[in-house]
């Protein structure tokens, strides 16, 4: 009896181990990771309370399903919109910090465009960590949502989610390719005549997403964000036009205004009424929704 009862206890103690040791995993001890601009954020333990400041970052929480974690967000943190029933706590130079120290957040999350160093200081100085990302390209995108789960201990989803979107991209290009769109040219235009016309070059998603269809960017000899005027459009004489112009229910829609521009009539994607109004956030945001704006793009040229 008292050899059976050694047994029973030495089982019940290599259990308990075993359950100690599972729950003493990734989960529960530190978590260290390098963000990407090479700051090193060690956290305690799986953050509980979660200060986000920027929009694709907000995004990204709430589609791993962590949106219940977060206490605050910045001004522009819009989508989903359950995000819109958060506290607000500003953005980039409206950024209350003291507020934010005062809520004692387990971990603040930023894209480093929208913030400054002196924020940074700040907050770290307080004891809290922050994670930046900097995501300017698919690649960079993934490796933000790879990053953000891991913090969050979410990395099952957030490698179905990278996974998810590198199948979606595929699609498209195969989809595209089916259509035989090699060849076509688009003019993205990001701000509209009335405020000075501006487009996207290189160094854009809207770039990238023009590649993944086969499509040639009017202004891919230039990079990021670049003013241009009418008579480059014009000359150019793009297939497709693709402007994010917000519109607010009243006045023409921004492809109304498009089509009746004095001396654009000539233009092929004026001519032949190509011409979409998309999200600018499906288009140029780090998130997710970047496949369904590839979707969207690719639906509207082969209708």
């Amino acid at each position: 009896m008292k050899k059976l009862l050694a047994v029973m206890l030495a089982v019940l103690l290599a259990v308990s181990f075993c359950a100690c040791g599972k729950s003493g995993g990734k989960e529960a001890g530190p978590i260290t990771v390098t963000d990407q601009m090479g700051n090193e954020v060690t956290l305690e333990k799986v953050p509980e309370k979660i200060v986000v400041l920027t929009a694709a970052p907000c995004e990204i929480i709430f589609a791993l399903g962590a949106g219940d974690k977060i206490i605050a967000r910045g001004k522009y943190c819009d989508y989903p919109e359950e995000a819109l029933a958060i506290r607000e706590t500003g953005s980039a130079g409206d950024t209350n910090i003291e507020d934010i120290i005062s809520m004692e957040p387990d971990l603040v999350i930023w894209d480093s465009m929208g913030q400054t160093q002196d924020q940074y200081d700040a907050l770290t100085a307080a004891g809290i960590p922050v994670l930046s990302t900097n995501a300017d390209t698919f690649e960079t995108t993934y490796e933000s949502i790879l990053l953000i789960g891991k913090v969050l201990g979410k990395d099952a989803e957030a490698e179905k989610m990278v996974a998810d979107m590198k199948a979606g991209f595929e699609d498209v290009a195969k989809q595209a390719k089916d259509a035989g769109l090699e060849g076509k040219t688009v003019y993205f235009e990001v701000s509209p005549l009335q405020w000075g016309l501006w487009s996207a070059g290189k160094d854009t998603f809207m770039q990238e997403i023009a590649e993944l269809l086969g499509l040639k960017n009017i202004f891919e000899d230039t990079s990021g964000w670049v003013q241009v005027s009418e008579e480059q459009v014009i000359e150019r004489n793009p297939d497709y036009i693709v402007t994010i112009t917000m519109y607010y229910g009243e006045g023409p829609r921004p492809e109304e205004e498009i089509m009746s521009r004095q001396g654009w009539e000539n233009v092929t994607a004026v001519k032949n009424g190509t011409i979409l109004c998309i999200d600018t956030n499906l288009l140029s945001r780090p998130a997710p929704r970047l496949v369904e704006g590839a979707k969207t793009l690719l639906e509207f040229i082969t209708k």
